[in-house]
């Protein structure tokens, strides 16, 4: 009798029930430990999932960098056997804001064990919707860093970026992307990559270590090429040096492409992610093309505006008409290396009905005049024509009606069911705030496919890894650059900022030398006996601009590395050659055919001066305006910006005319 009255306490002994210590009421202790282990490993199956109100519940899991994979395993190890051991019985029960939360060990991005944080930080599985950053709450100086009262939003990183333009160096070994970028090769096929090219870092943009490898597909067997389409971003930054610049510019793209050993592209197209011109177009050949046949990613190197593209993307018909309101734009800042792992979006169906809708509204789109825009689209059109020189006006064919409000009704068989005191047919159920966050349904995303913005690759020998935050916002042209060309003679130096130096050493003939170049990078001639001199006192200083700072931040900053070039000119209507000096710009050389020039050019160590034949804008010497007198400089004016998808007012004006004219008979 004892012995039975001790069982029921003696069944939690693993030893014991080993025995054959067990009888009716064992039996059923043990099913009701059976029961409560089932309920915890549901706990724990649930541990990683987004809390209600977090972001992006219909994201899949994504690849995870690193050794997170086995950190995280190590992590739900080590939950289940804190899950695992026996409570306490006589312990009085707390809530978990009491207690703390469970006492677990969480593992964050530094591969170390810490104490656990607060209840609400727990944010395992969800990433940032701004960069893709798994999001933590333990290293500040690690990715995807929230605080506790910014759980649930971006991370700090991208909140100071969006709201204070100030940038977080983080110190990431390009190993980190590459891990990133390499898992593409093991997704399902088909896919479509659209590798962006930075017009203003030709050839550097393809001239990259890893992006043959991307554009082949993984998984065993023979490697075919990856159909892809190369997109020119940034043209709105170029001026126009001559009639039919944008078909040369193409042809360009293609010829460069085949240079750097790329496999043939399905298409060449011109954008401007920013200012939207030849986005509508992009669409068009996607949708007509591609279809809704795979994947489609963003790829190319850091700085040529994929995440720009992929938020302009994201208001325009290629997505989901949902998808606006349910997925948060990229981050995007000056600072290269903004986004940190993958942010998708999914694609819209382009069936034919689709389609003919589209074509519909771009066509009446086109047939408007500028005056036939409300204020506020007038408003932002203004604002464009400042920033590029070709502008292009983004439209959605299919919205989401804001009056349709969906409510959300609670099935109560009480208030459903008949009733003598109410005779009215009302519903009482209360439509869903606009708080609630809109998410898709398991129907839309059934059987969906998305759009992945990617990391950018590093590039190595760029010059915006030796400048800071300020610096690379003086350096990366943020609006249309003004050509500015000035005249040479020998024994002349060219200053641009302090990142790069050109020395006309020998030739016959004055030579135009025809920067291309942000607007804020200041340009300073001077003599070559007189150009060490200004280097040493003025450098860092405003006479140079560029980088800021004293003496130390001189120090700090690799010296200018020297490097011959010698040219022979074809003639004063069109440049020989460009010299680019790493990502800071170019220099249009046009001199006398049959005159030879040594000139000597200078970048910073660690960076690449280019050479490029032909160049990119052979006709800009023609932008130059007039001399200023008794100067090497030419007062250029900016050319006039153009909208591709809207009528001018001078045509308006002329079809008035015209139809004045036949009613006249």
């Amino acid at each position: 009798m004892f012995l039975v009255r001790l069982r029921p306490a003696l069944w939690h002994c693993p030893l014991l029930r080993l025995r054959g210590l067990s009888s009716s009421e064992g039996a059923a202790a043990g099913l009701k430990e059976d029961a409560e282990q089932q309920r915890r490993d549901s706990v724990l199956r649930n541990y990683a999932a987004v809390e209600p109100g977090a972001r992006e519940h219909f994201v899949f899991p994504e690849f995870v960098p690193g050794g997170a994979e086995l950190e995280e395993a190590d992590a739900e190890s080590r939950l289940r056997e804190e899950l695992l051991r026996p409570e306490k019985k006589k312990a009085p029960k707390r809530s978990s804001r009491e207690s703390g939360g469970a006492r677990v060990g969480h593992v964050g991005l530094v591969g170390r064990v810490q104490p656990p944080p607060p209840e609400g930080l727990l944010v395992q599985g969800e990433r940032c919707p701004g960069c893709g950053a798994v999001l933590q709450c333990l290293d500040p100086f690690e990715p995807g860093f929230v605080t506790r009262e910014r759980v649930g939003g971006v991370c700090q990183r991208c909140f100071r970026l969006q709201h204070y333009q100030q940038a977080l160096r983080l110190q990431l070994p390009p190993e980190n992307f590459r891990q990133v970028l390499r898992s593409l090769g093991s997704r399902p096929l088909p896919a479509l990559a659209l590798l962006m090219l930075d017009l203003l870092d030709l050839p550097g943009s393809l001239l990259l270590p890893d992006l043959p490898e991307l554009l082949r597909l993984g998984g065993g067997g023979e490697r075919s090429p990856r159909p892809f389409l190369l997109l020119g971003n940034k043209v709105d930054l170029l001026p126009a040096d001559r009639p039919g610049h944008l078909r040369r510019l193409r042809q360009r793209l293609l010829e460069l492409s085949q240079t750097a050993g790329l496999p043939r592209p399905e298409d060449a197209l011109l954008i401007s992610a920013k200012t939207g011109y030849g986005v509508e177009a992009l669409v068009s050949r996607l949708q007509r093309s591609w279809r809704y046949k795979g994947d489609v990613y963003l790829m190319g190197a850091t700085n040529c505006g994929k995440s720009t593209l992929f938020n302009t993307l994201l208001l325009s018909d290629y997505c989901k008409s949902k998808a606006p309101e349910v997925i948060d734009r990229a981050t995007i800042s000056p600072w290269p290396g903004t986004t940190l792992n993958l942010l998708k979006f999914p694609i819209i169906n382009p069936t034919p009905y689709r389609i003919f809708r589209r074509d519909k509204r771009l066509k009446a789109d086109e047939a408007k005049f500028e005056d036939d825009l409300n204020e506020e689209e007038r408003k932002h059109l203004n604002q464009l024509k400042k920033q590029g020189y070709l502008i292009g006006r983004v439209g959605r064919t299919f919205q989401r009606s804001k009056k349709h409000v969906e409510k959300e009704i609670e099935f109560d068989a009480d208030s459903l069911s008949f009733s003598m005191e109410d005779d009215d047919d009302v519903c009482n159920a209360e439509p869903a705030t606009a708080e609630k966050r809109v998410e898709f349904t398991y129907n839309e995303l059934k059987d969906a496919h998305w759009l992945y913005d990617t990391p950018g690759i590093v590039k190595e020998d760029c010059v915006l890894n030796f400048l800071n935050e300020k610096e690379v916002k003086m350096v990366l042209p943020l609006q249309a650059i003004i050509p500015r060309t000035f005249i040479l003679k020998p024994g002349m130096t060219l200053f641009l900022g302090a990142l790069g130096r050109i020395d006309y050493i020998q030739g016959e003939k004055s030579t135009w030398f025809s920067v291309i170049a942000s607007n804020l990078l200041p340009v300073h001639i001077t003599s070559l006996e007189k150009a060490d001199d200004v280097y040493q006192k003025h450098a860092g200083n405003t006479l140079l601009g560029v980088p800021i700072g004293d003496e130390e931040r001189m120090k700090e900053f690799p010296p200018l590395v020297p490097q011959d070039i010698t040219l022979e000119g074809i003639g004063t209507l069109e440049a020989v050659a460009d010299i680019k000096l790493s990502t800071a710009g170019w220099v249009a050389v046009t001199a006398h055919s049959g005159d030879k020039l040594c000139l000597r050019g200078y970048t910073p160590r660690g960076t690449t001066l280019m050479i490029r034949q032909p160049p990119l804008l052979p006709s800009i010497v023609h932008v130059k305006g007039e001399r200023i007198k008794s100067t090497p400089f030419y007062k250029t004016k900016r050319p006039p910006s153009l909208v591709s998808n809207l009528r001018s007012g001078a045509s308006k004006q002329l079809v008035r005319k015209k139809k004045f004219i036949k009613y006249l008979g």
